[in-house]
């Protein structure tokens, strides 16, 4: 079941989700310098990422469906779950590297302010110095970083939101495509149902997170929230992140169902 034409779009999986989480860690990293606008145009260097291993994911995937519509892979669902999973990887992994990330964010604003541009900066960076003293930042991480996720309170409506979102983006191309594989007679329409799924997830993104990360981020610019709190912030919206990706194993199927009924009524 585990094979080429499964593991590189597991890699592709786990690239993306990784990048998409640790983009965190770049937006903390400008609020630590105080370069927020700076940080965010830097986090465009890991969408560039996302989106690269995006497009070559899609090909791959369809390859899978293209071989269960012949009947030749009968653990076409399966692998879904399995490409699910790359995503919780992915995000396990960002969450391992976040601590080291922030430090490193927090040094990758400066060296852009002073080298004007990111080509400039990847140069400089690129220097022998500039690569040992690298291994200073890093920090892998801890008991007391847990522990301090926990107090003060937690943004409990912002991190179940956060887990929505998260589960309905990891399973939305999948699940269109699983529905295809169910509703032969309408695949293409089903195939291109991706939108009933992601729409709904960019609404909530779009009108109930992003603005409230944004409103507290620039209170913090302000003086009005510890940088404390800002650490924590993240770090639980990247836990929830973590939690999303689980979630979608569970709306696989059942979305499937759905986009096929929604497709039967067209």
């Amino acid at each position: 079941m585990l094979s080429i034409s499964l593991a590189l779009p597991m890699l592709f999986t786990m690239l993306i989700h990784a990048a998409d989480s640790l983009s965190y860690a770049l937006r903390l990293g400008g609020l630590r310098t105080r370069r927020i606008a700076l940080a965010i145009s830097l986090a465009g260097i890991l969408l560039l990422v996302s989106r690269t291993s995006n497009m070559a994911q899609g090909p791959m995937i369809g390859s899978l469906v293209d071989t269960a519509a012949r009947g030749a892979n009968p653990h076409f669902a399966a692998q879904l779950h399995w490409l699910m999973g790359a995503a919780t990887i992915g995000t396990a992994i960002a969450i391992f590297c976040f601590p080291t990330m922030v430090k490193l964010s927090s040094r990758m604003v400066v060296h852009f302010e002073a080298a004007g541009s990111i080509p400039g900066m990847v140069r400089n960076l690129l220097k022998r110095s500039k690569i040992r003293n690298a291994a200073y930042y890093i920090t892998p991480p801890s008991w007391q970083m847990a522990k301090r996720l926990v107090q003060h309170g937690m943004p409990r409506r912002l991190m179940l939101l956060n887990v929505a979102v998260t589960a309905i983006y990891t399973t939305g191309v999948l699940s269109s495509l699983y529905a295809a594989y169910l509703y032969p007679a309408q695949a293409v329409a089903a195939s291109q149902s991706t939108g009933l799924i992601n729409g709904m997830a960019t609404i909530l993104l779009t009108i109930l997170i992003d603005p409230r990360i944004s409103l507290l981020s620039d209170r913090s610019l302000r003086g009005e929230i510890r940088l404390d709190r800002m650490n924590q912030i993240y770090g639980c919206m990247l836990i929830s992140r973590l939690f999303g990706t689980m979630l979608a194993q569970v709306l696989l199927i059942p979305l499937a169902y759905w986009i096929g009924w929604i497709v039967g009524m067209m």
